[in-house]
């Protein structure tokens, strides 16, 4: 007969149970370098192996034996929890209460529950750790989106969406950004040069702590994205709800776009030869041709000039062909006009797609 599992301590909660905002700190155990690829909301990292510490405790377990590796493995837990008593919480009272996880709620976090616990703070263990929370995320992204009404904001490239999203958001609207979370606009010219992109674990983390809070009963409003901003690939579940959402088709002209383009991608003009080197990146699509003479444009400094031919040549044909085919219901899209680009206009569309009088930003742009 096999045994029966031993009882769960009164202080190791389940992910199933687990409420964040009952706690007074989340304390991620694991080495930096686990807590950088993902963490839990809210996570502060107070790591009892750092990741050389790690690697050596890991070393010694499968090449010497398991009772050296614990042995290291004590002593450098030992000192690098005492650091932490004596810097990150030396400050918290009686009354403060932490939860605390490591990979899978193993040796790393019970150690450091335990001397927590002993000190006096009701401190608290996640069950099964970081891999019981990433088992959770991958359940939860697969169910959530296909419960949220999406309105999925559709445009060519430098109409605006994610400004509008952004004026949507201040008008209070249910908004979710996946390109800011992603840290990436989504095309070849699109990375955010001050900030990397995320993990795809850290972005999925990141997607579901936003739609969590949504209302099933109200719009949440997205952009059209394809699978992939830049390295992240969307969760299936969330691009399937999204292709099958209505439509809102942005209807913005070609200068409009184009000032907006110049507006949005001004750090490139400080790095020509690295502007050169992604738009060489199309050299199989465009040929060298067109490629020598975008580069040509470049070497000018002729910006207005580079902008107006990537749009006709690259994406706008690009849109075209990926849109209605992957949006199914991009034909029957509510159409939006934007006329100058000011943020004035984004607002009263917000205020269009919202059904309310217009609350035009401080020192906007008049009509």
């Amino acid at each position: 007969m096999k045994p029966a599992r031993p009882a769960r301590p009164a202080h190791c909660v389940s992910i199933d149970d687990l409420r964040l905002d009952a706690y007074d700190a989340i304390i991620d155990a694991r080495s930096p370098g686990e807590y950088a690829e993902d963490h839990l909301p809210g996570a502060v990292c107070l790591p009892v192996l750092d990741d050389e510490e790690r690697a050596r405790v890991g070393y010694l377990y499968k090449q010497v034996s398991t009772f050296e590796s614990r042995r290291l493995g004590a002593m450098l837990a030992s000192r690098n929890i005492s650091r932490h008593l004596e810097t990150t919480l030396s400050g918290h009272e009686r009354s403060w209460r932490p939860l605390i996880y490591c990979w899978r709620g193993g040796k790393r976090s019970g150690a450091f529950t335990h001397v927590l616990r002993e000190i006096g703070w009701n401190a608290d263990v996640l069950d099964g750790g970081y891999r019981a929370y990433r088992r959770h995320v991958v359940t939860q992204m697969d169910a959530l989106p296909r419960r949220l009404r999406f309105r999925v904001i559709q445009g060519p490239t430098g109409s605006g969406k994610s400004r509008l999203l952004a004026a949507l958001a201040s008008a209070g609207a249910q908004v979710l950004d996946l390109e800011d979370i992603a840290a990436h606009r989504g095309s070849v010219l699109g990375a955010l040069w001050e900030r990397p992109q995320p993990s795809q674990k850290r972005f999925e983390s990141r997607v579901l702590a936003v739609i969590r809070r949504f209302d099933p009963a109200l719009p949440v409003y997205v952009e059209g994205e394809s699978r992939k901003i830049g390295q992240i690939q969307v969760p299936p579940a969330l691009i399937e709800s999204m292709r099958a959402s209505e439509c809102i088709a942005l209807e913005v002209d070609t200068q409009v776009r184009a000032t907006l383009l110049l507006d949005e991608y001004r750090h490139f003009f400080d790095d020509p030869a690295g502007l050169e080197t992604r738009l060489g990146h199309l050299a199989a699509l465009h040929g060298n041709q067109v490629i020598d003479e975008w580069k040509q444009l470049i070497r000018a400094a002729d910006w207005p000039t580079l902008v107006d031919r990537l749009l006709r040549e690259h994406y706008d044909p690009a849109y075209g062909k990926s849109a209605a085919r992957n949006f199914v219901r991009l034909a029957d899209a509510q159409v939006l006009r934007i006329d100058s680009g000011s943020e004035a206009d984004f607002a009263r569309a917000a205020a269009t797609l919202l059904g309310e009088p217009a609350a035009l930003p401080r020192n906007a742009e008049a009509a």
